[in-house]
């Protein structure tokens, strides 16, 4: 971390003069797409956590409102051990080192982590009905906003495509079918990004879940495809199918909605995959034409192959599925490979 650091300062002089915490070192712990980032203060042998959110981009209010409806569902979230709003400090619980993604990448047995995470997520949609009534909804404007994040950032901004008025016009109809789809579903408590950099390895009550504060009422599938689609890492078609039908038994016999048969509760994970996906497409090209950061880049071809698969099996979204064949497949890495290009002569000439 720089010297200049103006945010570290404040931190130190928050932890040192307000909390009476002697801090041996910080160090970073990880960052987000967000402004906010996380910073591991090491003291007496143990560490702890801080996020670190700057008021003037970011607000802790809804991380420590959503922790306050988790917490009571028996799921793992860091605890809270003191908050400054207004500074957009909070000291939290520090969960370790490893995400599923990491576990899942050195040989972790992906049964018994994703057996741990459904459950946990069942917990999330079964238990939480209360808390989840205390939530914004997931309705029409948000999820319009999402997806037309795509075609602005990843079509035409990453692509550089010039869309005619007939594509536009399809597009239009593909996201209003989708919002209706996502509309139909039952409305559940949604983290909305249960994925596995967001799931931690923990001994106690696993996973441990972060990055929360998003969190709105909406479809039943969303987690779901959040964590069986991840943007991150891939299965196989029959493995994700599998585990979709497992989750909707575990749901039927606790009681909870599951439509009328495998085949729909399919059918409600798939296309609200396709939501989540599309708007992802646009989020991630947003992030480098926008925010700078380049990272997410290279999660581009996966979250493009999960909304052609996707495209591929449900008529409703054969324009769509035409479109990205013929104008889309072949651009991503071209311009990816552009992005690279320009981002390593930035480099050399600094």
């Amino acid at each position: 971390m720089p010297d200049h650091d103006a945010r570290l300062a404040l931190l130190q002089g928050w932890l040192a003069r307000d909390l009476g915490l002697h801090a041996e070192r910080i160090e970073p712990a990880s960052s987000d797409a967000s402004f906010r980032r996380y910073l591991r203060v090491f003291r007496d042998g143990g560490t702890l956590v801080v996020m670190d959110a700057p008021p003037a981009t970011e607000n802790v209010r809804p991380y420590l409102r959503v922790t306050e409806l988790l917490e009571p569902l028996g799921i793992h979230v860091p605890r809270v051990y003191e908050a400054d709003v207004e500074q957009g400090f909070v000291l939290l619980e520090d969960l370790g080192r490893t995400h599923y993604l990491a576990r899942l990448g050195s040989g972790g047995d992906p049964q018994r982590l994703y057996a741990d995470a459904l459950q946990a997520l069942a917990d999330i949609q079964l238990r939480g009905a209360a808390a989840a009534a205390e939530l914004s909804p997931y309705d029409r404007p948000p999820l319009a906003r999402e997806l037309a994040e795509m075609p602005e950032w990843f079509l035409e901004r990453h692509l550089a495509l010039e869309l005619t008025g007939a594509e536009r016009e399809m597009i239009a109809l593909a996201f209003e079918f989708l919002i209706g789809e996502a509309l139909s579903q039952p409305q559940v408590f949604v983290h909305r990004d249960y994925h596995s950099r967001n799931l931690m390895v923990v001994g106690e009550r696993n996973p441990g879940v972060l990055d929360f504060q998003d969190a709105l009422r909406g479809p039943i599938g969303y987690d779901l495809v959040s964590l069986l689609k991840d943007c991150y890492i891939s299965w196989p078609r029959a493995r994700v199918v599998e585990w979709v039908n497992g989750y909707r038994s575990l749901l039927q016999a606790r009681g909870g909605s599951v439509g009328g048969g495998p085949a729909q509760f399919l059918r409600w994970f798939d296309l609200v995959g396709a939501q989540r996906h599309i708007k992802v497409l646009g989020r991630f090209a947003r992030l480098w034409y926008r925010d700078g950061k380049p990272g997410y880049l290279r999660d581009l071809p996966l979250t493009l192959d999960y909304v052609r698969e996707t495209c591929r099996l449900y008529p409703e979204l054969a324009a769509l599925s035409e479109f990205l064949e013929r104008r889309v497949a072949a651009e991503l890495p071209r311009a990816n490979e552009r992005v690279a290009r320009q981002a390593a002569a930035a480099a050399s000439a600094s």
